[in-house]
């Protein structure tokens, strides 16, 4: 009897893998457990193609999100006159505070591109100045913008 028995992930299982990762686990657990509830199959040799296929094409979508993140990423370092206008009291202090959300329709407006409000990180503003913000683009592909925020 087999120590170990090879499965391919049907769904994201907890604390084994996610979908279509390639698995060995106890021959009892797959055979009571990960199987009648279709949660895996047996690891044969087509399903290892099938499974090799939807990597691949994974990896080929994975690269094309970071492309398009690193045309973002080039879009918007172009533009250098980022510009939020708030509203502004005596020594230059500003009323309420700027929010990553004003910091991703100023870049809309400039650039015609959608940044997830999210993936924006600023430090906190509570006056009239130039800062920089970080835009976490894509996994390992990030921008630095620079801004002013303004008097209106």
């Amino acid at each position: 009897m087999p120590k170990r028995t090879q499965l391919v992930l049907n769904q994201d299982v907890a604390k084994l893998g996610k979908l279509g990762d390639l698995v060995e686990v106890a021959p009892g657990y797959a055979r009571n457990y990960l199987v009648p509830k279709k949660l895996a199959s047996p690891a044969t040799p087509g399903i290892l193609k099938q499974v090799e296929r939807r990597r691949e094409l994974e990896r080929q979508r994975q690269a094309e999100f970071k492309q398009q993140a690193l045309d973002q990423k080039a879009a918007i370092e172009k533009v250098t006159n980022y510009s939020i206008s708030v509203q502004a009291g005596e020594n230059e202090a500003i009323f309420g505070t700027v929010t990553t959300q004003d910091v991703a329709d100023v870049i809309k407006k400039a650039t015609n591109l959608e940044i997830d409000k999210r993936g924006i990180t600023i430090p906190d503003i509570s006056k009239l100045g130039t800062y920089e913000a970080d835009l976490k683009l894509f996994s390992d592909v990030s921008a630095k913008v620079s801004f002013q925020v303004v008097a209106s």
